[in-house]
């Protein structure tokens, strides 16, 4: 994860219009699964490891809920409700992070593209000098006789 971090804040650090849209949406997107990962699959692997299920995690070190020794509204989750919990920050996970391979996918094509179009103009800004050097003459504004 600070591998990934670490660059997206390299490449925004001397940002182009495509980085300032595409690497901030995915910073964002990398942001939510990080936050996904460490609020929910971290602890619901801790859950799983221990086999302790039905108990108060929200009182233990590294909750996500109620912090400072504040009581929790809910009861605790049992075992099925914890894999449910743990599956879906997984699926989650997983949207997200295709979602940071969709921008890079549409940052490149967009690039691209705007490299073909650049080739196209100065394709045909040649081709109109070469092709019409006679038809381009100055007339010094007097009429010939």
């Amino acid at each position: 994860m600070a591998v990934g971090l670490l660059g997206f804040f390299i490449k925004l650090y001397r940002p182009s219009d495509s980085n300032k849209l595409f690497d901030g949406a995915r910073l964002f997107l990398y942001m939510c699964g990080f936050v996904v990962y460490m609020a929910n699959i971290v602890s619901g692997l801790r859950v799983v490891t221990n086999g302790k299920y039905d108990v108060d995690v929200t009182r233990g070190e590294g909750s996500a809920g109620a912090k400072n020794g504040a009581q929790s509204e809910g009861k605790p989750l049992g075992r099925a409700d914890s894999l449910k919990v743990l599956a879906a920050s997984n699926t989650i996970l997983a949207l997200v992070l295709v979602g940071v391979l969709i921008l890079q996918a549409g940052q490149w094509y967009a690039e691209r593209k705007e490299s073909q179009e650049l080739e196209s103009i100065k394709g045909e800004k040649s081709a109109t000098t070469k092709g019409n050097g006679n038809t381009h003459k100055i007339s010094s504004g007097k009429k010939k006789a």
